[in-house]
């Protein structure tokens, strides 16, 4: 289900970008069945051949796309990392959360869906540790210690109000983000 090779050259990362910006466009206009390697490789300018060079089959195209959706996340969670205060690091996760959700939300929920089915990658990983890591910063070792569902409280409550946001195609991020944090700081006034 892994890449058959990766592109070492500038132009064979071209094609592979333009492949993924394929796939991501079909999927986002036409659900999973537009999603097929013939119409991927004609929109992105590629040969069936060349999409095949580096991806053996639609699994291993849609956990790319996953990859590179999770490390696009995960930039914006690391710059938060330099943020001081608590509160305002959970707010600031809160509105990374909803920014990247209603970025491209039809895509968003389609790969979330994907990603719940497939193996779980090294990327997932990778980004629950940083959530694991950004919870524990907001929260504090304590709170966490007594309390450990408590994180994944307030993942379940991000996640599934994001993702339930981009279902029913809001497009107001900063209303999201106010009831998200409504939900958070409610959950943990109750919690502490």
């Amino acid at each position: 289900m892994s890449p058959r090779k990766l592109p070492r050259q500038q132009r064979a990362a071209a094609t592979v970008a333009a492949i993924l910006d394929a796939a991501a466009s079909i999927l986002e206009r036409g659900g999973f069945d537009a999603y097929t390697t013939n119409a991927i490789a004609e929109r992105a300018g590629a040969s069936i051949g060349s999409l095949y060079q580096y991806f053996p089959n639609k699994t291993a195209l849609t956990q790319a796309l996953i990859a590179r959706e999770d490390a696009a996340l995960a930039v914006s969670l690391k710059a938060l990392l330099d943020l001081p205060d608590e509160a305002d690091l959970l707010r600031a996760l809160i509105r990374v959360a909803v920014a990247h959700q209603l970025r491209r939300p039809v895509l968003a929920r389609l790969l979330d869906s994907e990603e719940a089915r497939l193996p779980v990658s090294d990327e997932v990983h990778q980004l629950d540790t940083l959530m694991k890591t950004i919870f524990r910063r907001c929260l504090g070792d304590t709170l966490i210690a007594n309390q450990p569902h408590v994180p994944r409280d307030l993942f379940a409550i991000i996640h599934g109000m994001v993702d339930a946001a981009g279902q029913h195609q809001e497009d107001d991020s900063d209303a999201l983000v106010a009831r998200v944090e409504r939900a958070v700081f409610g959950y943990l006034a109750v919690s502490a």
